[in-house]
């Protein structure tokens, strides 16, 4: 849409990173009327933006997966931080949404997320005023995680003079990686505050992230010592919630905490909840490596008749040609994500033409800066300035914190929605 044009009321707007000029919020109706396609570069590029058939896929085939192994799902919402995907994750059946602090906790409060994982140890005033805020809310539960005698004691005090109970899962942890008990002297020193703080602190489970791990004996080691604190809590009648719950998995190893959780066997005793955040959109680093592993591997997933798909892309303009060799893109590290691998051309379109082709395999950014991206091509290449490129994202999550809102397109490329991001 021009900048500075017109929106469905009749008002000028102000401009949006990858949207142009819009009245917020926009609504099904204006949507319709307003008949922005991607193709028609009705978009300001460069845009994120996500796919509506795959995202509902990613969607099933997890809902699919998890329901295979009797759990529940509590995706990490720090991913997107979209609301609206975070109701798109309950309405498919998640159990609540994981998030990572409280300020995106009280973001899922305010769009009316029931019931929120924080997989994080609680620490600091406003940090502890802000949840205990929200646990003012009846309909609202809450759970953060805690792995010293100290942060207990330091919740105690402030949620006991707010006359509130704070649900925690012990968090355990590895050597050399993040938070989390490392020994058994440790979680003795924890368990001993938490019996002098029995009524103000809910013991409700136990917590892990095998993430910082990345052999899968030792995360298989770890996840068993996870089995094990679980059983000796559950014998000495430690937790205080029934059934307590046992928590794990980012995005690339849910299948191995799937399989190590579930031949425990507790019984009825057990909520066990998978928190991966990245398949719904999914990507094409490291979590499709992952992936992979997962379908050649686990016997759920190679029953299922396909795998998660890309669902995001970034889409930008060839803004210079000035070697045979080199195509500047309108694209940078304001745009899209760089830490575990580089965009990848996926689409090539030239306005005018019918429909996006695939980009050229041998099509890669050797460089980016903040707003370009050195693609290398070949002289022989038909690409022109103007033309426009999607790209596939290695790390989802480091894509979306750098839009405020993103389009969703149907497959005829039309804008059907957009997301607002609360980052």
């Amino acid at each position: 849409m021009p900048a500075n044009s017109p929106t469905p009321n009749g008002a000028i707007s102000p401009l949006n990173k990858g949207l142009g000029a819009f009245n917020h919020p926009l609504g099904p109706a204006d949507l319709a009327q307003l008949n922005w396609n991607l193709l028609r570069e009705d978009l300001s590029l460069p845009s994120a933006v996500l796919y509506q058939e795959k995202l509902q896929h990613n969607l099933d085939w997890m809902r699919q997966f998890i329901k295979a192994y009797d759990m529940k799902l509590a995706p990490h919402g720090k991913t997107t931080m979209a609301p609206r995907l975070f109701q798109s994750q309950l309405d498919a059946g998640a159990w609540g949404i994981t998030l990572a602090t409280a300020h995106q906790s009280a973001v899922a409060h305010a769009h009316r997320v029931p019931r929120v994982l924080m997989a994080n140890q609680l620490v600091g005033k406003q940090n502890m005023a802000t949840i205990a805020h929200l646990l003012r809310d009846p309909g609202f539960e809450f759970y953060c995680l805690v792995d010293a005698a100290a942060q207990i004691d330091q919740l105690g005090a402030y949620f006991s003079e707010q006359a509130l109970r704070l649900n925690v899962l012990i968090e355990l942890g590895v050597a050399g990686g993040r938070a989390g008990i490392r020994d058994d002297a440790q979680l003795q020193s924890v368990l001993n505050a938490l019996a002098q703080w029995r009524e103000t602190i809910k013991l409700s489970g136990v917590e892990i992230y095998e993430g910082v791990l990345h052999d899968e004996a030792a995360i298989r080691a770890f996840l068993a010592r996870a089995v094990q604190v679980a059983r000796k809590l559950q014998a000495g009648n430690c937790f205080q919630r029934d059934p307590f719950l046992l928590t794990g998995a980012g995005s690339a190893w849910y299948d191995v905490v799937a399989e190590v959780f579930s031949a425990a066997d507790f019984g009825g005793a057990v909520e066990i909840i998978l928190r991966p955040g990245c398949y719904l959109t999914h990507d094409v680093g490291a979590y499709r490596e992952a992936q992979a592993r997962i379908r050649a591997s686990n016997p759920i997933a190679r029953q299922m008749r396909s795998g998660l798909i890309p669902a995001l892309h970034v889409w930008a303009y060839v803004q210079s040609i000035p070697e045979p060799t080199r195509a500047i893109i309108a694209m940078g590290k304001r745009d899209a994500a760089f830490d575990s691998g580089l965009p990848v051309p996926a689409l090539h379109f030239r306005p005018g033409h019918a429909e996006p082709l695939p980009a050229p395999p041998h099509w890669t950014i050797a460089k980016m800066m903040d707003q370009h991206a050195f693609l290398d091509i070949r002289p022989a290449d038909d690409l022109q300035i103007g033309d426009m490129i999607a790209f596939d994202i290695c790390h989802p999550c480091l894509t979306f914190d750098k839009w405020r809102t993103l389009p969703i397109l149907n497959r005829d490329y039309q804008v059907v929605d957009i997301i607002e991001t609360f980052f």
